[in-house]
């Protein structure tokens, strides 16, 4: 074996461990936030106002779905009450969420559980 690969094992094998759990320490993380906010969340406490063209309300959508988060969604290409109040909000962008009526552009889950009272 080449005397440089050699040395070089230890540090890619450091690397490699580092990353994989520093990606379980998010995931874990990211599953304990889920369950706050789902815990907190009372169907119409958070409303997406979202565009069907939207990759971040596609996410949004899916995380809220895998962690079993209830809310509720409109589109403001399909709707047009829904359309009157994204623009009524001069949002610059979807997903437009409002938790407990409160605006928040763009879907952040910590802030998400603050605004839902999570300590």
């Amino acid at each position: 074996m080449n005397p440089r690969l050699r040395s070089t094992l230890p540090v890619i094998a450091i690397v490699l461990v580092v990353g994989i759990a520093s990606q379980a320490w998010r995931a874990r993380s990211e599953d304990r936030l889920g369950r706050q906010i789902a815990a907190l969340a009372a169907p119409g406490d958070i409303e997406m106002i979202s565009s069907d063209t939207c990759p971040f309300c596609a996410k949004t959508r899916a995380w809220f779905g895998e962690h079993g988060v209830a809310f509720s969604e409109c589109s403001i290409e399909r709707d047009a009450n829904c359309a009157a109040r994204f623009r009524a909000y001069l949002s610059p962008g979807t997903p437009l969420l409002l938790v407990r009526g409160r605006p928040q552009v763009g879907f952040d889950p910590q802030r998400v559980a603050k605004a839902l009272g999570a300590s």
